[in-house]
């Protein structure tokens, strides 16, 4: 039996069957991670150097993911915050995961977009919005359809630290054996009970459908799940939630997929990442473009 975990939600699968399943994304990960980086952000900030977001990862440079967004989310019935990451894929629109405005226990009633950061709580462009569009098939059960796009009330002025990040053209292949790269807000460890305050990145392989679900089983991994090699410990983890997997594609940075789930059982385990398949989901995220 492998156990599944939506980045900190507890749900369990086996090859064959789904035997139980369990929300809470954030409240066993997302709140908790959000005020380590409150408490922590100017220590950790010293300490830059030292310190990773993605597990097996390493600190981005200033401007690496001009494209990346961090989400500071309110929730409805709590006081504390959340996180996750996203894309920007216009002046005005973003991609990120469904489970990241309800994951079946939470829903979220505002998203603070953080732009143009390494950081989370400092510096950056930030702008508050409640226009989240929902895939219509989304599932907190099985994390099927898991992506959503958000609508800014204002646009965004690029400059070199904020950018859109291109699309793949829908009749793109399944990119099985390319490298990509990940990046989020996630835990740095299986150990660590939250994260680290700077953007970090990963260097993952895309592997088959057949592969991850090998792993998770076929009612989690489905033809629009796109999934990485975890093999040396490398991944996404918990708070990782919604960020972009890139493939360099021509030289130009590509989004190919956006953060969904990994191993209950651990980040640094050597299990495939999941993520949500953009070229699975292009007529969704071009209508609301």
């Amino acid at each position: 039996m492998r156990a599944v975990v939506l980045l900190g939600l507890a749900l369990v699968a086996s090859t064959s069957a789904l035997v139980e399943v369990g929300t809470g994304y954030h409240q066993a990960v997302g709140i908790p991670t959000a005020e380590k980086i409150r408490a922590e952000e100017e220590k950790l900030l010293a300490a830059a150097g030292k310190d990773n977001r993605v597990v097996g990862g390493a600190i981005a440079p200033a401007n690496a993911h001009p494209y990346f967004a961090g989400l500071l989310i309110s929730l409805v019935g709590t006081t504390g915050q959340s996180v996750c990451g996203s894309s920007l894929l216009s002046a005005n629109r973003l991609v990120t995961a469904a489970h990241c405005w309800t994951d079946g226990w939470n829903q979220a009633w505002q998203f603070l977009v953080i732009l143009g950061s390494n950081l989370l709580f400092s510096g950056g462009v930030r702008i508050a919005t409640t226009d989240v569009i929902m895939h219509p098939q989304y599932s907190t059960a099985n994390l099927n359809n898991d992506i959503a796009m958000i609508r800014l009330p204002t646009n965004v002025l690029f400059t070199t630290g904020i950018q859109p990040i291109a699309l793949p053209p829908s009749w793109s292949g399944t990119f099985v054996g390319n490298w990509a790269v990940a990046a989020g807000f996630g835990r740095t460890s299986d150990q660590q009970a939250g994260a680290s305050t700077i953007v970090s990145h990963v260097n993952l392989q895309v592997i088959s459908v057949q592969a991850c679900q090998a792993v998770f089983g076929s009612v989690f991994v489905v033809p629009s799940t796109i999934c990485t090699n975890g093999a040396g410990g490398v991944g996404i983890c918990g708070g990782d939630s919604g960020g972009p997997l890139v493939y360099n594609q021509n030289g130009v940075p590509t989004l190919i997929g956006v953060s969904s789930f990994v191993a209950r059982d651990g980040c640094q385990l050597g299990f495939p990442s999941a993520f949500a398949r953009v070229t699975s989901f292009d007529s969704f995220i071009r209508q609301y473009l």
